[in-house]
């Protein structure tokens, strides 16, 4: 990110209504306009908690970000340029009926609208541009997924200075904050399992995260470092059965074992192998989001996501 450079993060919110899609749209009361949720990054948040915070402090709607959407750039009156990312975000009857949105100073109203009808409504083209990438993710259909993250470990101690057993070598400090950095990124992709390799270093990355959602974190010797060491590890098991599952999901392991987590997971989806080239190596807490259909976890990955960690 640059200094000379707004960042912003929003998203299509969508539900399906007696089976028809509707986009949220809403109208700003001191623009007098229509668009779509978004708003600018706060000091400290990733893109993706930006999205998720603007969406529920706009519309009072808690949502869980799936597939990206696409980026919208222009230039403000400032001559800044804004740089806008979008996710897809299904607004459950749940989270609509917990909204407590109000017309507020920011917000006048918000509106139901069909595709078609929303298209027409928006007034700026680079909202436009953004629903119609949303509508061709899945040729017109809601783009229900969930999310398989595949996460590597904070920093840890290196093994040249740790004495002890390699599954108990700790976090460093800069290993702890990024731990706790992960928290509000995890949370804004709905993650509801926490699977990670028994080792020390592996179970702290992700300890934050499953104390502040409420889950537990489950022991996965499959998918560790000592198991794949010695041959014994079944990925292929592991994988096969989150995806069945289409329960979202972290899985946290060490850099010798994520390329075969990944690799795994576009055979259980039955991807094209070549979707792995935008999963780049992963740095210490730097994680992949794949997101698979819900309705069709068969039909590929819909997309993948890499994040890298600021800390």
């Amino acid at each position: 990110m640059t200094a000379d450079t707004v960042y912003a993060a929003g998203g299509v919110v969508w539900r399906v209504v007696e089976g028809k899609l509707r986009i949220l749209l809403i109208h700003r009361t001191k623009y007098r306009d229509i668009t779509l949720p978004k708003g600018k990054v706060d000091p400290g948040e990733s893109l993706a908690e930006t999205a998720a915070r603007e969406i529920h402090e706009e519309t009072g709607i808690k949502v869980s970000l799936g597939a990206p959407v696409g980026v919208s750039r222009y230039h403000l009156p400032s001559k800044r340029e804004k740089v806008v990312h979008y996710w897809a975000a299904e607004a459950t009857e749940t989270a609509i009926r917990a909204s407590s949105f109000v017309p507020n100073r920011e917000i006048a109203a918000l509106e139901w609208r069909s595709p078609k009808k929303a298209l027409k409504l928006l007034s700026y083209p680079v909202d436009i541009d953004i629903l119609e990438r949303f509508l061709a993710l899945r040729e017109g259909d809601p783009p229900r997924t969930f999310p398989v993250v595949v996460l590597r470990h904070g920093k840890a101690l290196g093994r040249e200075d740790w004495d002890g057993k390699d599954g108990d070598r700790p976090l460093t400090v800069r290993g702890k904050r990024q731990a706790s950095a992960l928290v509000g990124q995890l949370q804004a992709f709905g993650v509801q399992q926490v699977l990670s390799s028994p080792a020390v270093r592996c179970v702290k990355t992700v300890a934050p995260f499953a104390a502040a959602a409420g889950r537990k974190v489950e022991f996965c010797r499959n998918i560790s470092e000592e198991a794949w060491d010695d041959g014994s590890a079944d990925v292929r098991r592991v994988i096969g059965e989150r995806v069945r599952s289409r329960r979202p999901v972290v899985l946290v392991s060490h850099r010798p074992v994520l390329p075969t987590i990944l690799s795994e997971v576009v055979l259980a989806t039955g991807t094209l192998p070549g979707m792995l080239a935008k999963a780049p190596p992963l740095e210490p807490a730097g994680y992949s989001v794949l997101h698979v259909s819900a309705d069709a976890p068969g039909s590929g990955v819909l997309a993948i996501e890499t994040f890298t960690p600021a800390l």
